[in-house]
C-alpha cells in the first residue's frame, strides 16, 4: 500500500516540469498524512525529490553547468501565496534588489500578505510574511507595486537622480492603466516621482 502512494507521488512530480514546487496537500488523495509524509520522507532518501523546506518538495531543475538548481526565494514564497490564496508584496531591500537599485541580497526576505503571518526557514534564509491592511495589497501593476514598496524603503529626499532614472526606466515598462490606479495609493512624495513615467 505505501509503496503505490510512492508511486502516484512520483508519478504527479514528474508529469509537471522540473523545478515545481509541490506542498503535502497536493498529495493527500493519495492516502493519509501520515502515510502521505512518509513516501515523501522515502523519496527525498532515494533522491527522487528534493524537501525545499518544511512540507515543500521539488524535482529540482539540472543545468549543464551548475548542476542542480534550487528554486528562487521569489517562485517559493509565491507557491507559498498561491496554495494559501493570499497576495503577496516584497518590501524593504528585496524590493530595491528586484529593481536593481541594490545589490545586497538580504538574508530575511519579507513579503507584505493578507493571508497568515509567518517565517519559513529555507537553507540559511527566511522568508518572512508580515500580514497587512489590504490597501497595502491593492496596487494592481507588477511593477509599480515593487516601486512604491522600493521608494518607501528608501525614504523621502533619499533617492539619487540616477536611481530616480532606474526607477522611471521600469515605470515606463508598467501598463499605463495599472499606474494611474496605483499612482492613487502611493504617498503624496512617491506619486510626484510616479507621474514623471506618464
Amino acid at each position: 500500500m505505501a509503496e503505490s502512494i510512492e508511486i502516484h507521488i512520483l508519478k504527479k512530480i514528474k508529469k509537471a516540469k522540473r523545478g515545481t514546487l509541490f506542498f503535502m496537500n497536493d498529495f493527500l488523495r493519495f492516502g493519509n498524512s501520515k502515510s502521505v509524509a512518509k513516501a515523501l520522507e522515502r523519496l527525498v532518501k532515494k533522491d527522487e525529490i528534493v524537501r525545499v523546506a518544511r512540507g515543500m518538495y521539488a524535482r529540482l531543475e539540472s543545468d549543464p553547468i551548475l548542476g542542480e538548481v534550487k528554486p528562487s526565494i521569489e517562485n517559493i514564497a509565491k507557491a507559498i501565496a498561491k496554495r494559501d490564496k493570499a497576495r503577496i508584496i516584497p518590501t524593504g531591500v528585496l524590493a530595491l534588489h528586484t529593481l536593481g537599485l541594490s545589490t545586497q541580497i538580504p538574508v530575511n526576505v519579507v513579503y507584505l500578505t493578507d493571508g497568515a503571518a509567518r517565517k519559513i526557514q529555507i537553507g540559511k534564509h527566511f522568508i518572512v510574511f508580515k500580514k497587512t491592511s489590504p490597501k497595502n495589497l491593492a496596487a494592481i501593476g507588477s511593477i509599480s507595486g515593487l516601486v512604491i514598496q522600493a521608494l518607501k524603503e528608501v525614504g523621502k529626499g533619499n533617492l539619487s537622480e540616477k536611481e530616480e532614472e532606474r526607477i522611471l526606466m521600469h515605470l515606463k515598462k508598467e501598463n499605463r492603466y495599472r499606474l494611474e490606479h496605483d499612482i492613487k495609493l502611493a504617498p503624496e512624495w512617491i506619486r510626484v516621482i510616479m507621474r514623471k513615467a506618464l
